[in-house]
């Protein structure tokens, strides 16, 4: 491409992306994160082999039959460690999701209402989290039966006074704008004034928190599994086959793969969530876009 045609290119790619998504961080935790995305919703299009396949040598190291090498059953640890994709990554996200639905929810009821429904649900955000979150999620998941939906379930309790506190916060301290007292005065609605002055206030802070949260629920529901609290073996989940590796140490590559696995999910969606504060941000967007002209 000539250097008159790429430079307009550029040009329009600066001016429609924010300075922050073009950050080395921004950029790295995204092209991870969309991987993972790809590996997921691709599925056995990717797959070598079976994840349930007994058909090679048991605890081969890796080669170039088997880059990840093989587990105590034989199966292909490569396979699995992208079949594990399928798992977690779906779950993680739809336990965030799941958290900003009734978080948010009720944390918008308390706040904007105030009064006995404020109290109802601050008490009972309080009350859930007095208790550490993995303990609490692993209590609520030995009396719910180890299997991969109690397990969301376990972390969905311990996860949703997060955004209940954060949004109540933030609608407290919208209600008494201006903006927001003119509307009431012109004769909007409780639900219309929430709906049309509040929400969009909230939602870009909710969004950020989201995003961090997803590597949080990854490791936590990989935390239940390993535990035993999760996923039952045969399913290829990142935790299990971490906590499978345990038992065969001297064969390393069964736990050091699922454990990268984890880790660059983990780290993309903390970098994409940075990036989206940055972004979000309107002091931080500043700050870049001034160092960005210079």
């Amino acid at each position: 491409m000539s250097a008159p045609i790429a430079a307009p290119l550029r040009a329009r790619f600066r001016k429609g992306v924010p300075q922050a998504w073009r950050t080395p961080l921004g950029v790295t935790g995204a092209a991870v994160a969309l991987l993972w995305i790809l590996v997921a919703v691709l599925g056995p299009v990717l797959w070598p082999y079976g994840p349930l396949a007994q058909d090679f040598p048991r605890l081969e190291a890796p080669s170039a039959a088997h880059w990840f090498g093989t587990d105590e059953l034989g199966r292909d640890v490569f396979t699995r460690v992208l079949a594990g994709a399928q798992v977690t990554v779906p779950l993680a996200l739809l336990l965030v999701g799941l958290s900003v639905l009734i978080g948010g929810v009720l944390g918008l009821a308390a706040g904007f209402f105030g009064r006995w429904v404020d109290e109802t649900v601050m008490r009972v955000t309080d009350l859930v989290m007095a208790f550490p979150t993995v303990i609490l999620a692993m209590v609520v998941a030995a009396s719910l039966g180890a299997s991969l939906i109690n397990a969301v379930l376990a972390a969905l309790v311990v996860s949703w006074p997060a955004y209940a506190r954060v949004t109540r916060g933030l609608v407290v301290g919208t209600r008494g704008a201006d903006f927001v007292l003119a509307d009431r005065l012109l004769g909007f609605s409780a639900l219309r004034s929430l709906r049309t002055d509040i929400v969009p206030m909230v939602v870009g802070p909710v969004l950020i928190l989201a995003s961090l949260d997803i590597g949080t629920a990854t490791l936590l529901l990989s935390g239940l599994s390993f535990l035993g609290l999760g996923a039952k073996p045969p399913t290829p989940e990142w935790g299990s086959m971490v906590a499978t590796a345990v038992q065969n140490f001297d064969a390393w590559w069964m736990g050091v793969f699922p454990g990268l696995a984890i880790l660059t999910v983990v780290m993309a969606f903390n970098f994409l969530g940075d990036a989206l504060r940055d972004a979000l941000d309107p002091r931080t967007a500043g700050v870049l876009g001034k160092a960005e002209t210079r």
